[in-house]
């Protein structure tokens, strides 16, 4: 059987053999910023700088823990808060490890 793309194999019975493997830790390459990091990984730069307890840039060859995503990512827009887009500020807290909220910022829901 012939696959020529992602609909030709969900259409074929194959959805369940489908899957994308995100690796749990990265080495930075020269060059490379937090915010292009959590970029390739659809992650929030902020969760990122976490869950590494990073306090500034990046260097090359240093190794990063990717977290597990936990939801759908999200680009802030004016007029949008916590409670709106997590149900309570709680939830919001608990899904992207940050308090902060401002229009532009990538967030999971």
């Amino acid at each position: 059987m012939r696959i020529k793309n992602f609909s030709d194999a969900y259409n074929k019975g194959m959805k369940n053999q489908l899957t994308l493997k995100i690796p749990r830790y990265y080495k930075v390459k020269e060059g490379q910023t937090v915010c292009e990091i959590a970029a390739a990984f659809s992650l929030p730069p902020s969760l990122l700088i976490k869950e590494n307890g990073l306090t500034g840039e990046v260097a090359a060859g240093e190794i990063v823990k990717l977290p597990i995503p936990c939801g759908n990512l999200y680009t802030v827009q004016a007029g949008d808060s916590k409670t709106l887009l997590s149900g309570s500020a709680e939830k919001y807290r608990q899904k992207n490890r940050t308090d902060i909220l401002y229009p532009g910022m990538k967030i999971f829901l």
